[in-house]
């Protein structure tokens, strides 16, 4: 029921009693007031003004992940209140005022969400629009950072897809109270302002940055396929005689074409970033007819994936990408002729580093436990292994640490902190956390059927719960995975579908089975904690993967890799935990202009790719994936790989 106190004349004792029953939102009874704090708007379904809209001021909670959404706002200063919680409506023009109604903590991520309201005296219960405003600022006054926020569908597409990551639905928005949550959900807020403008409600055609490009008719694409279900009644006959908003709830359940069906359209735009290969000629269908957004796509695309196309000046190709504990992207980029050196760029896709990089090195690249960063000089005998802190400052001699073997072609660190390198010679080495030689490259041949010689490694190798160190090998008659333990023992293993090129990448996932990228087969291996084979001999296949180059596993165990031979534009192919491809048999193609190269998964839940070896750029998919605890240090200390942070 709600609650309209629209008499200000009545007293506050009058107004006490009435206390809300069945709220789904949680309570604000431990949030610091802000006094003085002002927010203006207005709510608007296509390009018409929404009237008596219930306009809630949420924040995300940080008790766990699933929980209900903060609300924020006050009954007894807004005078309006529902199962919801307390929210203003909005006035014959669609606008709203939220001015000293409402408590929040600093640093905590808020968010406008819109209800129901009519157009042209139609109501619509199902009208769902969002709008993210980011931190609660210290000052606790929005207004001076946000003077007008446009509440419309292109502010939905962007703050659905920005924190995907952290909701369930529309009013179910959280992550947990740890530091890396707390990182990873900020910038997921953030990076809502690279895809729509917060005052103006229109998709961007750039980055605020000026270096990123942004799929302005994509977004436009998805905010009217919004409109067709906001612009009507909200009815849900069908499928005889499907409404539009019948086609738009069916088409975007929480599974995609399964799951629970929305009941608006906020939650649908999130359902479509959670699931954006699924039912895509139905969604794209909506959008075609008398579309309130201009600049749209004039062809149906190959998927609803959202990614930012980062340009990376002087820079010719990329490889070797991580993710920091900030979300900050690290990669190794070949130069513009003057040789290799090491990047660094924000969440938001903004150069941190100089224009020419920290360092001059085009190795193997990782990040440690304490946020540091270590690369290998080059594969070429004589490199060092360097090691800087998190803001591009040399730790290690300018040399670098001695004792790297020739050919060195991989980096991870154990439980321990201790860093161990892997060769194309396949030798293992292993260094302290100060640089120090504990094990001299040695080689570690696995042998079969009385053959040994292995020729090469892979270039990433990963270390599991139980300290083991995970390298696979190619000696052109066997192929496999192996673990070198703490003191240099060697196991190896074979079959799941493991082929000649071995891998490009390994990963761990959060119990400890070992994933395999293999390079020419286009396969994905899988291999338990003990060495058996889970996969088939062919290894799992689908979902668009020919050839792999890059593999990362996110918070939900889901694996991500990127393909270097597939086609022309950055293809990338999502499986689940159990094998089963989750991408369209065409993968996610990501755009940007080159092959896909190494890929990774921040703490937002975004999707990183290195533009392979022929364009100078980064790709990010927004809010693709699930949250996933960074550095994979951390996750290997805490025995947190592929968990959410």
């Amino acid at each position: 029921m709600r609650l309209c106190f629209s008499f200000p004349w009545l007293p506050l004792a009058c107004l006490l009693p009435l206390t809300l029953t069945g709220c789904s939102l949680s309570s604000t009874s431990a949030l610091t007031a802000d006094a003085g704090l002002a927010i203006h708007g207005s709510v608007h379904g296509g390009q018409q003004p929404i009237v008596g809209a219930e306009v809630y001021l949420l924040a995300a909670n940080t008790t766990g992940y699933g929980q209900p959404s903060v609300s924020l706002l006050r009954a007894t200063s807004t005078g309006y209140a529902s199962s919801l919680g307390a929210y203003v409506p909005t006035a014959a023009d669609g606008s709203f005022t939220i001015s000293g109604d409402y408590s929040c903590t600093p640093n905590t991520q808020v968010y406008l969400y819109s209800l129901g309201g009519s157009q042209g005296g139609i109501a619509n219960s199902a009208a769902g629009l969002l709008a993210a405003l980011g931190n609660c600022p210290s000052s606790g006054n929005f207004l001076s950072s946000t003077p007008f926020i446009a509440v419309n569908e292109v502010s939905t597409v962007a703050a659905a897809y920005a924190f995907a990551g952290f909701a369930t639905d529309a009013t179910d928005v959280s992550s947990s109270g740890t530091a890396l949550a707390q990182i990873g959900i900020a910038n997921a807020f953030a990076n809502a302002t690279n895809l729509a403008g917060i005052s103006t409600g229109a998709a961007l055609a750039t980055t605020p940055a000026g270096n990123g490009t942004v799929p302005q008719a994509e977004i436009n694409t998805l905010a009217n396929i919004l409109a067709s279900c906001i612009n009507s009644s909200g009815a849900l006959t069908g499928p005889t005689n499907p409404t539009a908003c019948y086609t738009l709830f069916n088409d975007a359940q929480s599974a995609g074409s399964s799951g629970t069906m929305p009941s608006d359209t906020a939650t649908a735009a999130i359902n479509i970033a959670h699931n954006p290969g699924a039912n895509i000629a139905a969604l794209y269908g909506l959008s075609t007819a008398d579309p309130p957004f201009g600049s749209a796509l004039g062809a149906q695309p190959n998927d609803f994936t959202i990614s930012l196309s980062i340009s990376t000046p002087g820079v010719l190709g990329l490889d070797a990408l991580v993710i920091d504990g900030l979300g900050n992207a690290w990669f190794v980029n070949s130069g513009s002729g003057s040789g290799a050196f090491l990047s660094e760029y924000s969440n938001l896709g903004a150069p941190i580093s100089p224009a020419t990089g920290y360092i001059a090195a085009g190795g193997a690249l990782a990040v440690d436990a304490s946020d540091n960063v270590w690369i290998i000089g080059s594969e070429n005998p004589g490199s060092g292994l360097f090691e800087l802190n998190n803001s591009g400052g040399l730790i290690s001699p300018s040399a670098g640490y001695p004792g790297l073997p020739d050919q060195s072609g991989g980096i991870a660190f154990d439980v321990g902190g201790n860093v161990w390198v892997s060769s194309f010679l396949y030798t293992i080495s292993e260094f302290s956390s100060s640089g120090a030689v504990i094990l001299p490259a040695a080689t570690a041949e696995p042998t079969r059927n009385g053959y040994s010689g292995a020729d090469y490694s892979t270039t990433s190798p990963a270390v599991d719960g139980a300290n083991n160190v995970w390298t696979s090998f190619d000696n052109y008659q066997e192929y496999g995975v192996a673990t070198v333990n703490l003191t240099g023992v060697l196991s190896s293993f074979f079959g799941g579908g493991v082929y000649q090129g071995s891998t490009s990448s390994l990963a761990i996932d959060h119990s400890g089975n070992v994933w395999a990228a293999n390079f020419f087969a286009g396969g994905l291996s899988e291999f338990s904690n003990s060495g058996a084979a889970l996969s088939p001999s062919t290894g799992y296949t689908g979902g668009g993967l020919v050839g792999v180059d890059g593999l990362a596993i996110d918070g939900a165990g889901n694996i991500w890799l990127s393909d270097l031979t597939n086609h022309s534009a950055e293809d990338v192919t999502e499986f689940s935990n159990s094998g089963s491809p989750i991408s369209p048999s065409t993968g996610y193609i990501a755009g940007g202009g080159s092959k896909a190269g190494n890929v990774a998964v921040d703490g937002s839940g975004d999707v990183w790719i290195a533009s392979g070896y022929y364009y100078g750029g980064l790709v990010e998919l927004i809010g693709a994936a699930t949250p996933v605890v960074t550095p994979i240090a951390v996750g290997t200390k805490n025995n947190t790989l592929g968990a959410r942070p």
